[in-house]
């Protein structure tokens, strides 16, 4: 990775002891990727306004996310795996394209209904994507039902979108609000911008007639296990306001982050998999689409419970993302569960974590 700078877009955003501190954790990295080959290709199902689609996800290598560069979110540690020197030529990005395809025809009956595209950063951030890369995407997969790609609301413009939407795609904007919180967005994961400014966003890709996907974060750095459950509950409640699905995603332990020094020193544990079942069962009466795909599920670094129960509670919460129906965690119990409701009764945030 090229030595992370601040002294650009991201300049007095963040909070500089974060930034200054994920700028040392980041240069520590000292692999190097191929820029034309995607970080990752994978086939599998994906809930959506329109039903259940099968799915291509494309992790685009790119450049890496602008504001890691700067430092960054505390728990993301995807720009550690961006291509040196900041920038990827067209070329290369659709040969990541073209490797992506050759992925879904080596390993799919059919071709995916629904395509998401993902950069670890800002897809419609023209420094990672470039303008005549985002437009041969575009027709690429036109014939293609569904497109998701990823932004920050700073770079979604009507215009970029219309790329899309002007091939009759029916196009979501996937944006990392994280929480609707603005305190917890800002000083616990690090993310710059105000919930007013994903509000924002909303608008603009709805005048393109593009939807908006939210991801939002379970268990930032800092918070309690409690409190990362009711931030939570609220949080997809708020986003449903202004998106047809919400993504819950329980924080992984990601190397070269923050967390993860966290982590090491015995300063911060991974979410339950039964607090993310508490959040589904709460938020299952929104007016919107909530889904979870736990990464890491059942591991040290990621939301766990016991190691008995995780695979079946695992099992149930992906059950519930493509069915939305509560019950199905009617079917699942373990005798960790008492575990996990006393760390929710008395963990405190002097003596996080209370349990590993």
């Amino acid at each position: 990775m090229s030595k992370p700078s601040p002294d650009v877009y991201e300049q007095g955003k963040g909070m500089d002891a974060h930034n200054s501190v994920m700028r040392e954790i980041r240069a520590r990295k000292d692999e190097t990727y191929d820029p034309r080959e995607p970080t990752r290709v994978w086939l599998d199902e994906d809930n959506t306004p329109d039903g259940v689609y099968d799915s291509l996800t494309i992790i685009l290598n790119t450049g890496g996310c602008r504001w890691a560069r700067a430092g960054g979110c505390t728990m993301c540690g995807y720009v550690a795996e961006s291509v040196e020197g900041g920038t990827v030529a067209h070329e290369a990005l659709m040969s990541q394209v073209q490797a992506a395809l050759d992925h879904e025809a080596d390993h799919a009956d059919d071709e995916s209904g629904l395509i998401k595209i993902y950069t670890s950063g800002s897809f419609l951030d023209e420094r990672e994507v470039p303008a005549e890369t985002r437009q041969a995407i575009a027709e690429t997969f036109a014939d293609r039902e569904r497109v998701v790609v990823e932004s920050l609301p700073d770079f979604v413009t009507e215009e970029k979108l219309t790329d899309f939407t002007a091939h009759g795609l029916a196009l979501d904007v996937a944006i990392g609000l994280e929480t609707a919180t603005d305190r917890v967005r800002h000083d616990c994961v690090n993310k710059y911008f105000d919930f007013a400014d994903f509000v924002e966003a909303s608008e603009i890709a709805r005048a393109a007639g593009a939807g908006i996907k939210a991801y939002l974060l379970l268990k930032p750095a800092f918070l309690t296990e409690s409190e990362a459950v009711d931030d939570m509950v609220a949080s997809i409640e708020r986003a449903a306001e202004h998106a047809h699905t919400v993504s819950m995603n329980p924080t992984n332990v990601q190397r070269f982050t923050m967390v993860e020094q966290l982590y090491w020193n015995d300063g911060y544990r991974p979410p339950w998999l039964w607090s993310v079942v508490e959040v589904l069962d709460r938020t299952a009466d929104v007016d919107a689409i909530v889904v979870s795909d736990p990464v890491g599920a059942g591991s040290d670094r990621g939301p766990h419970n016991c190691g008995e129960c995780d695979d079946k509670v695992e099992l149930a919460i992906k059950d519930f993302s493509l069915r939305q129906d509560p019950s199905v965690f009617d079917e699942v119990s373990c005798s960790c569960e008492r575990t996990w409701a006393v760390v929710m009764d008395r963990e405190t945030g002097y003596n996080l974590p209370l349990a590993r």
